[in-house]
Order: structure tokens, then sequence, then C-alpha cells
């Protein structure tokens, strides 16, 4: 939210009016921030607890430490987490394994949140493949996550991106409702004004398979960051799959990485 509301700060300065705004606002409420991970990778895995500060605030979210955290799945197994300390919570016995839905029970404060989520089956990462495009002389790129869609409809994929060892800040989903069960050849919706790729870059990509509630989350994330203030969504936070108003993500998916350098 202090980015939303630095964005508009922003737009209003570029906008050249001379008449000074005082911005009247409801100050937001703190709530529970959680972020967990299981995947079909070796464990352990984390659930990370904070809380959410006001607009106004310029310090980092306070970490939620002595809450009771347990993950279960619908095989019977139960894990209750040991505390890291600074709001980490770490598994000790739990496996994520294809097709089991996960469900994450969060008591701190005298409230509860919970939160279920399925990790799909697993679908090969092939390769990325790196287009290239001339714009007036100039050269452009795209990343087009190569992959082969299953028959079956209703898969999600979402896509974490590094280049040359940096996280990227933004989101892609791609979901097979259009092209279903064929090899992929959509490119990522990359944002040209945050990221401008060039020869030489070094790219890595994980690739998710995700849940629709999941899916529907960084999906939302997506259109908030491409297109809040200044360029029509209304800035709000996204709808999740916890209870009880917490905010965050409680995440169950396959997990695949694989690596390209641009040469050309």
């Amino acid at each position: 939210m202090k980015n939303i509301i630095t964005a508009i700060l922003i737009t209003l300065a570029l906008s050249g009016c001379e008449k000074v705004l005082d911005l009247k606002y409801k100050d937001n409420k703190s709530s529970l921030i959680i972020e967990g991970n299981i995947t079909n990778e070796s464990g352990p895995y984390f659930v990370k607890l904070s809380r959410s500060v006001k607009l106004t605030s310029t310090g980092d979210y306070p970490a939620v430490d002595g809450a009771l955290v347990i993950i279960s799945d619908d095989a019977g197994n139960t894990d209750t987490l040991m505390a890291k300390g600074n709001g980490i919570y770490q598994t000790n016995t739990i496996n994520g394994i294809e097709n089991r839905t996960y469900t994450l029970v969060v008591r701190v404060d005298n409230e509860v949140y919970t939160a279920h989520s399925t990790m799909p089956a697993f679908v090969p990462f092939d390769s990325i493949k790196v287009e290239t495009i001339k714009v007036v002389g100039d050269t452009q790129y795209n990343l087009i996550p190569v992959y082969t869609d299953p028959v079956y409809k209703g898969n999600n994929y979402r896509f974490v991106l590094t280049v040359n060892d940096k996280l990227i800040n933004q989101h892609f989903v791609q979901q097979d409702d259009v092209r279903n069960g064929v090899v992929n050849t959509s490119r990522l919706e990359i944002n040209d004004d945050d990221l401008e790729l060039k020869k030489g870059d070094t790219i890595s990509m994980e690739m998710q398979c995700v849940d629709d509630s999941v899916a529907l989350y960084y999906k939302t994330l997506a259109l908030i960051g491409d297109s809040g203030p200044g360029g029509g969504t209304t800035p709000n936070n996204p709808r999740n799959n916890i209870s009880n108003g917490a905010l965050g993500l409680f995440s169950a998916h396959t997990s695949v990485y694989k690596g390209v350098k641009i040469l050309f």
C-alpha cells in the first residue's frame, strides 16, 4: 500500500497541477501477513508471519513470534512447525507431494487463520526460447517458456524471473484456457518500462505449477502492478486463500528451473 500511495503522489506531481492537494484517507488497520510455501522439492518448508504497518509508517513489517503453526495434508499427515525466530516457522516431517491438498492453520493472539492449497501434477519445463524482434533498428527480446501443457484443462503456471542474479519484481502467470494440450508459444508479458533485456543478459526462470487460487492471486498482482494508479485498475489487496482477513498467500506448488543467456 505504501507503494500505491507513492505512485499516486508521483502521478499527481507529474500532472503539472499547481494546486496543493491534502489527501484524506482512512488509515489502515494492521493485519497479519502469512507467507507460506510447500513444494515438490525436499523440505524443510517455511512459513513467515509479520504484520502490516500504517500507510504513513516507513519501518519494516514487524515479525510475529509466539504463534502455533500447523500444516497437514489430505493423506493424514500433520506437522507442527518449529519456531526459528524473527517470524519464521519451519516444518519438521511433512513432504510436498503432487495432487495432495495441504491445510495451513495459524493460531496467534486468540485468532485462527486457515488456508488450503492443492499441489498440481508436475509439468516438465523444457527450455527458455529467446525471441528476437527488430523495432526501428533496435533489437528487442521476448522470453518464451517452452513446456507442453497436459491434455486435461485447468493448468496454471507461475514464472519467477531472475536477470543477472537480480530477482525481477513482476508477476507472470499463464493458463491453458485458450491453448490447451499444446506446446507453449506465448511469451512472458514483461513490463518494458521496468526491464529492458539486452545481449549478454543471463536469464534464470522458475516455473511453478499452481492451483486456481494461487494463480488468481498473482494475476491480480500483475494487474495492480501494471495498470494501477494512472493505469485504470483500482488498487486493492489481492484476493487470497487465507481466512479471517489475513494478507499474504499459502501456496503448494511444483517447482523447476531453467536458464539461458542472450547471445545475439
